[in-house]
């Protein structure tokens, strides 16, 4: 759906995300994941994957500050294109299992954002 080599979006719990203007519709293939798109213009905007209801994967070029904004988990690696390299600090084949979530959010918050060598 990005028509690029990668798809960026950082994860954001419910309580953390906010909708404060327009309306969005639900878009793509209308099945598995629920990605919502500006009703307006059609852009996608964020996605509530299957499984993590709780939370909204926000497109990160969207962002103001979208540069500060470094990619800490690479995911679905497994579909990647053999010269995308995003540099995250941790690559997953598919998706890390639900269990690991909270340790991974306590590694994030500790990360320096820097990538490593």
């Amino acid at each position: 759906m990005t028509g690029g080599a990668f798809s960026l979006s950082s994860l954001y719990p419910d309580d953390r995300f906010e909708i404060l203007e327009g309306e969005t519709v639900r878009g793509g293939l209308k099945t598995g994941p629920n990605h919502r798109f500006c009703a307006s213009c059609m852009s996608w905007l964020f996605t509530v994957p299957d499984g993590f209801e709780g939370f909204a994967n926000v497109r990160s070029s969207l962002f103001a500050d979208a540069a500060e904004h470094r990619p800490y988990v690479d995911m679905w690696t497994s579909e990647a294109l053999p010269l995308a390299q995003s540099g995250a600090e941790l690559k997953y084949e598919t998706v890390p299992d639900e269990a690991q979530f909270g340790e991974l959010m306590a590694s994030y918050a500790e990360w320096d954002g820097r990538v490593k060598q």
